[in-house]
């Protein structure tokens, strides 16, 4: 598996579009999803309507979802005493 980007296609609200992200954040989105028990498809609307401001593209929106899931991660590992 490489690391380079891959572009693939979804619909939101009725539209397709494509989407190029890394192979990592397409494996960290999907483990998100599956975590918040939802389709990586409903993952990515729900980024795509949460998006604060609609010049910042989706796969921006996205990578940025990617890197805030995981620093709340280590924020809450760094809480919880051991």
């Amino acid at each position: 598996m490489t690391d380079g980007v891959q572009k693939r296609s979804v619909t939101l609200d009725g539209h397709r579009t494509s989407v190029s992200l890394e192979q990592p954040f397409w494996d960290a989105l999907k483990d998100l999803a599956h975590e918040r028990g939802m389709s990586l498809h409903a993952l990515v609307q729900a980024i795509d309507h949460g998006r604060d401001d609609p010049e910042v593209n989706l796969s921006g929106a996205l990578r940025v979802h990617v890197l805030r899931a995981l620093q709340a991660k280590l924020h809450d590992r760094e809480e919880s005493p051991e």
